[in-house]
């Protein structure tokens, strides 16, 4: 069955305006889910971290480790928030698409937030916009302005040009393999439901592609927080 998403144009009147309410409510519901797994990782904090305190504990180190790599630590420790709540949201909604479909009059109200091009286009641009924040605050105007005039004054509309394909490439990798991720799994589901022959054929190609999806929801989420970090870490580190 073919279907489509809920689209809401000419939002105030602007004609151009419109966004996606499956997005909406995919990323409302990865935000709670975040949230959720927070608070019960850390409602009963105890000196000998044990079960969800554990495995938060684990994280926050993963997270410190990665940052770790790629600024030092003493500029890096401000960006740990950042990393920690950009990963998990990555993660999340990479494998929230994987659970089930839901369409109601042939809408499609359920799926991955990163498969959609406007989503992690966004998330790139906001990467891209924290970079140049911290820059500014962490060097001053001056010599932060500088590092687009060097090594000669006409390098300028190159590191401008950089700065575009940085946001391009960071949104649309994410974005390129989640979706055609969820091709490959629509077109399996597709095989199983026609027969129930096709059913029993496409079960193993689809458990091992779930786990393959699985792993690769793992590497994308990691890559998009590194990539994060080092671009914050050529912004804000004066050895950049």
């Amino acid at each position: 069955m073919d279907t489509k998403a809920p689209i809401v144009e000419n939002v105030f009147g602007i004609s151009w305006l419109s966004f996606n309410l499956s997005n909406v409510l995919m990323i409302t519901l990865v935000s709670v889910i975040i949230l959720i797994i927070c608070i019960a990782a850390t409602r009963k904090l105890q000196m000998k971290p044990t079960g969800a305190q554990n495995v938060m504990e684990w994280y926050v180190d993963f997270i410190k480790g990665l940052i770790g790599d790629t600024m030092d630590w003493k500029t890096g420790k401000t960006f740990l928030p950042l990393g920690l709540t950009l990963f998990l949201f990555i993660l999340i909604s990479n494998v929230i698409g994987m659970v089930t479909v839901v369409v109601v009059d042939d809408y499609s109200w359920w799926g991955s937030p990163t498969a959609d091009a406007g989503v992690t286009l966004a998330l790139a641009f906001m990467i891209v916009l924290l970079s140049h924040f911290y820059g500014l605050k962490l060097r001053g105007g001056k010599e932060y302005g500088k590092k687009f005039f060097e090594p000669v004054f006409f390098m300028f509309p190159f590191k401008v040009i950089e700065e575009f394909t940085n946001t391009l490439t960071l949104g649309l990798r994410l974005f390129g393999n989640m979706f055609a991720g969820g091709m490959l799994t629509a077109l399996i589901i597709g095989i199983g439901a026609k027969s129930i022959g096709g059913a029993v054929l496409a079960s193993v190609p689809m458990l091992i592609w779930s786990g393959y999806s699985l792993f690769i929801a793992g590497i994308q989420a990691f890559i998009f927080t590194m990539l994060t970090m080092l671009y914050i870490s050529h912004k804000v580190e004066a050895s950049h």
